[in-house]
């Protein structure tokens, strides 16, 4: 698809949670962009919970647009859970996701679709210049720099809301958990092409961010996830087994010193604390190549089993 040359339509994904102020300065804000576009559009809110009048506010837009739809989900599920709603129900060929927040900015839509029509699958934000916290801006940088490290592709911005996709991409995807933060990486070991270009980051106009510190614990853990999956979902004896060869050479070399030390030197072993600790090294050996057996034998992990309810679905046919 040319982008340029060919008419596409356009899904905006936008997830919300407690985020009434900024929702209908969004929509307009959105409407402005694309419409000059000359593209079809629908603009696709997920409330994840909201416990203040966002659902409301959303629903009264639909109201006055029926491109507007509202996906409502009765408790609070998370970000991934809210995309991995929206990504089912999206009928763009191209899809943007932004925060409800308004400092991802419409107007760099037109530029992540140019983008995409150089061949790309999927066009990430970067937040060059953010406009956040210090203690935010400094972790975020830490984390993008062991996400490139670990996953093997290089971005600075893995975080960033803004992100633009071909259709395929996002109907390939089954996230959950916080596994939001890793959509590039997921499409990337997927097969697609992945880059980023710099966005303009505004600052907040209303309320507060919804994310505190437990987020990066929860992230760290999710990117171990995302490596393991990425890379040994379909051979898990390959990284389980390494370690255990490791194990049992380093347990049997350990062995084999005592065994020639007690026949030819008659050396006393029973209380040496390394004979313990050759032992031990061949049985967590063993362990680790039983569990990569295991896994083998696991064909697919049931990741749908991260569900949700949905209280409410406006807009869709």
């Amino acid at each position: 698809m040319n982008a340029t040359e060919q008419d596409y339509t356009i899904s905006v994904v936008v997830p919300m949670l407690n985020e009434q102020e900024s929702i209908a300065e969004l929509y307009r804000q959105i409407k402005t962009v694309i419409e000059p576009m000359g593209k079809s559009f629908e603009i696709i809110y997920i409330d994840d919970g909201s416990t203040d009048q966002s659902a409301v506010t959303a629903r009264d837009l639909h109201e006055k647009d029926p491109r507007v739809k509202i996906i409502e989900f009765r408790k609070n599920y998370g970000k991934a859970a809210a995309l991995a709603a929206a990504f089912k129900m999206v009928s763009g060929d191209i899809v943007i996701t932004m925060d409800a927040d308004l400092q991802d900015d419409p107007n760099e839509i037109p530029r992540l679709v140019d983008k995409l029509d150089e061949g790309y699958d999927l066009v990430s934000g970067w937040k060059k210049v953010r406009h956040d916290p210090f203690l935010k801006t400094q972790t975020s940088r830490i984390y993008n720099f062991f996400t490139s490290m670990l996953s093997g592709i290089q971005l600075h911005d893995f975080n960033c809301g803004l992100k633009a996709y071909r259709a395929q991409v996002v109907k390939s995807m089954m996230i959950y958990g916080e596994l939001h933060r890793y959509l590039p990486v997921i499409a990337h070991r997927n097969g697609f092409r992945v880059t980023e270009i710099p966005v303009n980051h505004r600052r907040r106009k209303y309320g507060s961010s919804k994310y505190g510190i437990a987020r990066f614990t929860r992230g760290a853990f999710d990117l171990l996830t995302i490596t393991f999956l990425t890379r040994y979902k379909k051979r898990p004896l390959h990284l389980f087994g390494s370690w255990g060869l490791l194990s049992t050479l380093a347990g049997f070399v350990i062995l084999a010193i005592l065994a020639v030390q007690k026949i030819f030197f008659d050396a006393h072993l029973s209380r040496r604390p390394i004979l313990f600790l050759g032992l031990l090294l061949v049985i967590v050996g063993i362990q680790f190549f039983s569990i990569g057996l295991l896994g083998e034998m696991i064909s697919e992990s049931r990741s749908d089993s991260d569900t949700y309810l949905i209280k409410n679905m406006t807009g869709f046919d």
